[in-house]
């Protein structure tokens, strides 16, 4: 069996995914794992550390084989039974950096800028250019593939890769997984053993729709009570999404950094105290892919000289869809697919983040039946975009561009028209200059 991995410098991540796989003995006989990348230094580091986790926890058994460049792209991926997209198009340098500096140019903040938001727009456009060439390649070397796609914007990325290309995908968060644990543990709750639980919306603005104890107790009433408390009485980092429980009525899967941008409620120029209030951090992303690169340093040192290496299983679901499919053994996850009547009150071409079975046959989305209005009202405000930007991809043209940005809720909520229209055209430009064009 061969595994791929499409952005194989992202080092760290690599190991997580892979390392999880080395681990799986439903995986690692008779493996081949392939390691792609553009960038050399970066792809031979992730070499030595998969072929040390492989000599370490797999007796040197899977065959490690790495493969650089566009022209070797389809060596990678001939013959894969799953493929694994960790790709970042652009890089922290050049691209997320116009991302941030030209919209701040027209008092347009941001926290994130990859999922939605101008940033998430234009980081969509580039990949999907990417994305194109990755999807001819497998179509004729491995088309019974399964793609996992980790990368963002992930909702514009899978709905593209559904809709527009012959590969089987599924598009995997890391947030749906840890979102009831996560949010219990804030609120002191972290005792409560949870009987059910139901998330289902799109990505990064999936809903915790119910939540009960092992005795069938529904936990919201104290949910809410104890989240209306500790914005009222605590600065911490999560008062974004509390507020949302309390406006909304219900909690959502991705951390309040992302959500503070994914509405035209909170970063608003109008009332910077807001800013203050909900400690939403402006310029986030920038500032982690900084610490990002300074701490993958150190990392690099430790994990190529003579430190020990060390994995244990992650909490990713690559390998456990992976094994769920090579042994025909049910598992459940939260994935990212096509509507198609999954969600009643949302659009069919929408990509939706929805319980899945995953068993030898793929994956199997569940029926959820209609969110409650206000819900799918939110997602609307992200759908709306994500479709044009989409649609922007597809046929080249600025209009839709322009419309996925004047439908962009916090865009819409700070600029004008006018100003909207020059700001894509200005990173139009930029994006060229910079050897990635978009459209």
């Amino acid at each position: 069996m061969k595994i791929t991995f499409m952005g194989a410098g992202s080092t760290v991540f690599a190991k997580n995914v892979l390392g999880d796989v080395l681990l799986t003995p439903a995986l690692s006989e008779g493996l081949t794992i392939a390691l792609y990348d553009i960038d050399n230094d970066r792809l031979e580091d992730s070499y030595i550390v998969i072929d040390r986790l492989n000599k370490k926890y797999n007796g040197g058994k899977a065959v490690i084989e790495k493969f650089l460049g566009v022209e070797n792209r389809k060596s990678a991926l001939k013959d894969a039974k799953f493929v694994v997209n960790a790709i970042q198009v652009g890089g922290y340098e050049p691209c997320t950096v116009m991302d941030f500096e030209i919209p701040k140019r027209y008092g347009l903040r941001q926290t994130i800028g990859d999922t939605l938001g101008i940033g998430g727009i234009f980081r969509g456009l580039r990949t999907i250019k990417v994305m194109k060439d990755f999807a001819r390649d497998m179509e004729e070397v491995c088309p019974d593939a399964l793609f996992l796609n980790y990368t963002n914007p992930m909702a514009i990325l899978t709905g593209y890769m559904l809709r527009y290309t012959g590969v089987n995908t599924v598009g995997l968060c890391h947030s749906v997984q840890v979102c009831t644990k996560d949010l219990l543990n804030s609120l002191g709750l972290g005792e409560v053993k949870v009987g059910s639980e139901l998330i289902a919306g799109i990505n990064h603005m999936g809903w915790l729709l119910s939540i009960t104890d092992k005795d069938g107790k529904d936990l919201y009433p104290e949910i809410r009570r104890r989240a209306k408390q500790k914005n009222a009485t605590q600065k911490h980092h999560d008062m974004v999404r509390f507020d949302y429980i309390d406006k909304f009525g219900y909690f959502c899967t991705e951390s309040s950094e992302h959500n503070a941008e994914y509405n035209p409620f909170y970063i608003k120029s109008k009332y910077p105290e807001l800013i203050e209030k909900f400690n939403i951090p402006l310029d986030e992303y920038p500032r982690r892919c900084v610490h990002q690169i300074r701490e993958w340093k150190q990392q690099r040192e430790d994990l190529l000289g003579g430190k020990e290496i060390a994995h244990a299983r992650s909490h990713e679901y690559a390998s456990r869809i992976m094994e769920s499919v090579v042994t025909n053994t049910p598992y459940k996850i939260g994935g990212n697919v096509l509507n198609r009547g999954l969600i009643s009150n949302l659009p069919a071409d929408a990509c939706v983040e929805v319980p899945c079975l995953v068993d030898g046959k793929g994956i199997h989305p569940t029926f959820v039946g209609n969110l409650p209005v206000q819900c799918a009202a939110m997602n609307m405000l992200n759908i709306n975009c994500q479709l044009l930007t989409i649609e922007a991809a597809v046929t080249g043209k600025k209009e839709h561009l322009y419309q996925a940005a004047m439908l962009e809720p916090h865009t819409a909520a700070e600029l004008s028209i006018d100003d909207i229209i020059k700001m894509c055209n200005e990173l139009l430009e930029a994006h060229e200059k910079a050897g990635f064009a978009v459209l």
